[in-house]
């Protein structure tokens, strides 16, 4: 990745089938890393929302804006950062590439950490509390191994998602100039490009094998391992690993485990961070006082405040403001198709989730098969719509809304099994001794256990489609063009056109939108859900 490199210099990317294994081994890499920075970045981020009411006012908004700003706009503002901090040096755009994938990745995971400790059952907390732990403890020792399950599977489905940007993330534009990082995502962007359906093929095969080889050497073996922290043992035994019974049965494993336990140990009892979160306590007293809550809500008003104001005098001072009613209605429109597909998702996942979820050894056998297809890149259809829409006729205001969903609806199945599988037995037990059946089952068990895991989904889906309208509302094959009406076909011209003023007018009304929704719809819906649903 450190290789020589000066901007300008082409960097050669072949369709040959016999580069693949190389694409393939360095576009997981890049990956991992991402992956490895947004579980960091979610555990600070996640677990500082969870337990402070002030951070969380200025957390979960801002990731509510983040996650609406398009992951191409990430890139277009970072990529002449990390070129600068590595001149001369082809690890600047590899930075780039990683830091795009890492937005891609790091808003479920937050999401989904930071529902986790808020849904921890309250008998666990009066628990640690009679233990006497530290806010450090407490949160090794209880929050991370009840949130371990759900994490995992959002780690899953954030993994499979990053395929679907690789596509975009490895071609990097700054300067007027292109740089294609050799990875299986610019592999499949020349294909289409080029039109060549064996190199797509060729792409998708590797994948294929890919996704199996990580999934069985990484995630199952995770996943099993996690059945230890379940509220409750899974009916039918649980996950099982082969790889990770060879690991158990290791001689090298016996050896690593007393220097792990030791490490582990010494990590969560470190006297003097104890010492620093054992004062949590006084300063959660203080942060609950009307005199501080009043000073804090009226800084995070005034910062908003400024905020529409500096950017409502830039598009004023460069005559934007016609455009405004126009973005308001693409917004609008585009809205209504990601409000539409959302509902449909639900009602054609919830049940098929929740009919896995309860049974963990078709889960074993379905989720391998999920992961491929979530992490299955979008974008390879988008030819074969393009194609359809323009051989049958048909109208491309309808038959491209789906593109924007294809690639994010795998958040909701993923986040339903996830909730399905940790349904408390006695009250599958309870419902069935006395025979609760159809709608009653679903009303009073089923869709109550599973709805914060669904919102998590709902939202982080949600906010992957309106981030795909860029790239839905206007696809192509070769040169065959289609547009639809919408505020992410607007974003995409004026990227084209080099209509700074415009793009950025475009981007404030998506995430007006985003937040809107978030507000309007998102927020009370978890507020619900911890107050009414939560297991205490």
């Amino acid at each position: 990745m450190a290789i020589p490199y000066a901007l300008g210099e082409p960097i050669q990317i072949s369709l040959s089938p016999t580069v693949l294994p190389q694409y393939a081994l360095r576009t997981v890499i890049r990956m991992f890393i991402a992956l490895f920075f947004s579980i960091i970045v979610s555990m600070i981020l996640g677990a500082w929302a969870a337990k402070s009411r002030k951070a969380e006012q200025i957390i979960i908004p801002a990731i509510d804006v983040l996650q609406a700003v398009p992951v191409l706009s990430f890139s277009a503002l970072t990529v002449t950062g990390f070129i600068q901090l590595f001149p001369g040096s082809l690890l600047g755009p590899e930075c780039a590439c990683i830091f795009a994938i890492f937005t891609a990745q790091v808003w479920n995971i937050i999401f989904s950490f930071y529902q986790s400790l808020k849904m921890v059952p309250h008998d666990l907390k009066e628990a640690s509390v009679m233990f006497q732990l530290s806010a450090w403890q407490r949160f090794w020792r209880l929050e991370v191994p009840f949130a371990i399950p759900n994490l995992l599977w959002n780690m899953m489905v954030s993994m499979s998602a990053s395929w679907f940007i690789v596509v975009f993330s490895e071609a990097i534009a700054v300067a007027h100039q292109e740089i294609r990082l050799p990875g299986v995502g610019s592999y499949i962007a020349i294909a289409i490009e080029n039109r060549d359906m064996h190199a797509v093929i060729y792409a998708i095969l590797t994948m294929v094998v890919v996704i199996f080889l990580y999934d069985q050497l990484l995630f199952r073996p995770l996943i099993a391992w996690s059945e230890k922290f379940r509220m409750e043992p899974s009916e039918e035994g649980g996950y099982q690993s082969k790889v990770l019974d060879w690991i158990y049965e290791s001689y090298l494993y016996y050896h690593l485990n007393e220097w792990l336990g030791a490490f582990r140990y010494a990590w969560i009892n470190m006297s003097w961070i104890n010492r620093i979160f054992k004062s949590s306590d006084a300063s959660r007293h203080l942060e609950q006082s009307e005199q501080v809550s009043y000073v804090w809500n009226t800084l995070i008003w005034l910062s908003i405040a400024f905020s529409v104001f500096m950017c409502s005098y830039y598009v004023y001072e460069h005559q934007a403001f016609q455009e405004l009613k126009h973005v308001f209605i693409l917004g609008a429109i585009t809205a209504f198709r990601v409000v539409i597909l959302i509902i449909l998702s639900s009602l054609i996942w919830i049940p098929i989730g929740v009919a896995i979820g309860l049974r963990s050894r078709l889960a074993q056998t379905m989720q391998p098969i999920i992961q491929f297809l979530a992490a299955f890149p979008a974008n390879l259809f988008y030819p074969l719509f393009v194609i359809a829409i323009v051989k049958y006729h048909l109208n491309p205001e309808v038959w491209l809304t789906p593109l924007m969903i294809l690639g994010t609806q795998w958040y909701i199945l993923f986040n339903v099994i996830a909730g399905a599988t940790m349904i408390p037995t006695d009250l599958k037990l309870l419902t069935a001794n006395f025979h609760v059946k159809g709608w009653l089952w679903w009303r009073r068990l089923a869709i109550p256990a599973i709805f914060p895991e669904f919102l998590t989904g709902a939202v982080a889906a949600a906010g992957g489609a309106w981030n795909a309208s860029i790239l839905a509302e206007w696809a192509s094959w070769g040169d065959a063009n289609l547009k639809a009406t919408g505020l992410g076909e607007y974003i995409r011209a004026q990227t084209i056109s080099g209509d700074f003023t415009k793009l950025m007018l475009g981007t404030l009304m998506m995430c007006f939108y985003v937040l809107f929704f978030n507000y309007v719809l998102w927020r009370p819906l978890y507020r619900f859900s911890q107050e009414r649903l939560g297991m205490a």
